[in-house]
C-alpha cells in the first residue's frame, strides 16, 4: 500500500536513528521525502537507499537550531515538491549532568538542536499548512521529557519543553485542520544509545518501532488525534 501517496515530508535528523526509519518508511508509502541534518554522508546513503527502490528523495544539509538553514530547507523543499504535508522533528542530541554541575555551552546547544530547532521548522511550515488548512507536524520526544531522570539535564529539560511546544501548536492550530503528534520513546538502538554503559540493547526499541506508530497515527482520519504525548516503551527495563 502507499497511504502517502502524492505528501511530501520532511524530516530532520533524517540520516541516522529515528529519523532515517521514519523517512525510509514514508518513502516506501509513497511520499516525497526531505531529508536534513549536519552530516552530508548519512544523508547521502538515505536518498541513494529510497532511489534504488523507486523512491523520491532529496537531502539538505543543514542545522535546525540555524534559521537561514531552517529557511533553505523550507526553499529546496518547495522548489522541488512544491508543498509541504508533514513535518516530522526528528534532529535531536543528548547530554546531561545535574543542573548545579551542567556546562552551559552543552546546555544552550541542546536547548538549541532539541527545541529551538523543531519551533523554527514548526513556524516556518505552518502559514502554509494554516492556508491550506490541513497538516501534519510530529515531534519526536523522549521518555525524559515525561519523567524526571536525575542527571537527565538539559536534555530532559528540552523534552519536557518539546512536549509543551506541541500541545501550544496543537491547540493554537486544530481548528484549521492541523495535528501535532508528540512521540516518547524509551531506550531507542541509535546512534545516540550506542556506548551506554550498562544498556542492553537486545530489550531496547528499534527505531522502526518508532516509525511504525508514527505512520499508524498519520493515517488515522484527520478528526482523530491520539492523546498528548505518546509513551512507547519495552516491557523489560533494557538496564542491566
Amino acid at each position: 500500500m502507499e497511504n502517502f501517496k502524492g505528501h511530501v515530508a520532511i524530516v530532520t535528523g533524517g540520516g541516522t536513528g529515528i529519523g532515517r526509519a521514519l523517512a525510509l518508511a514514508l518513502a516506501k508509502e509513497g511520499a516525497k521525502v526531505v531529508i536534513c541534518g549536519r552530516r552530508e554522508a548519512p544523508l547521502r546513503d538515505v536518498v541513494e537507499v529510497m532511489a534504488s527502490d523507486g523512491r523520491e528523495g532529496i537531502w539538505v544539509q543543514g542545522d535546525v537550531s540555524q534559521e537561514e538553514d531552517v529557511e533553505r530547507v523550507i526553499q529546496e523543499t518547495l522548489a522541488c515538491f512544491g508543498t509541504i504535508d508533514i513535518l516530522i522533528n526528528s534532529a535531536g542530541i543528548s547530554g546531561g549532568g545535574r543542573i548545579h554541575e551542567h556546562n552551559v555551552r552543552m546546555w544552550d546547544q541542546i536547548l538549541a538542536v532539541n527545541l529551538r530547532g523543531p519551533f523554527l521548522m514548526a513556524r516556518a511550515v505552518l502559514p502554509m499548512m494554516r492556508e491550506r488548512g490541513r497538516g501534519e507536524i510530529v515531534n519526536i520526544s523522549s521518555e525524559s521529557g515525561l519523567e524526571y531522570y536525575e542527571g537527565d539535564g538539559a536534555y530532559g529539560v528540552s523534552k519536557h519543553a518539546l512536549n509543551a511546544l506541541g500541545e501550544y501548536i496543537q491547540r493554537e492550530n486544530q481548528s484549521l485542520g492541523i495535528r501535532v503528534h508528540t512521540i516518547c520513546p524509551g531506550m531507542v538502538v541509535t546512534e545516540m544509545s550506542q556506548g551506554s554503559p550498562g544498556l542492553n540493547y537486545a530489550k531496547c526499541l528499534r527505531p522502526e518501532d518508532v516509525a511504525d506508530l508514527v505512520l499508524w497515527q498519520l493515517s488515522r482520519w484527520e478528526n482523530i488525534k491520539i492523546g498528548r504525548p505518546v509513551l512507547i516503551q519495552t516491557m523489560e527495563n533494557p538496564w542491566d
